[in-house]
């Protein structure tokens, strides 16, 4: 069995719920009200449904997370 290390996003959106997705997959998201959410045991179960519909080498490549400053006009 190989394992594979996936990323994954975690936020938190205007309401308090936790969005945790899996870049490399499209449209591979999990969503809640509690932290449970964020911390990746829902998100490994829409993972495991995403790779039973996708080849592991036709998947995205995830290069990396960066910071920009912008900006905003008050």
């Amino acid at each position: 069995m190989e394992k594979l290390h996936l990323p994954i996003i975690i936020e938190i959106d205007e309401d308090g719920y936790y969005i945790v997705s899996c870049p490399v997959f499209k449209g591979c998201h999990s969503y809640g009200e509690t932290g449970r959410r964020g911390n990746g045991e829902y998100i490994k179960e829409v993972i495991e449904m995403c790779l039973e519909e996708n080849k592991v080498e036709d998947l995205n490549k995830f290069v990396g997370f960066r910071e920009l400053e912008v900006a905003q006009n008050a």
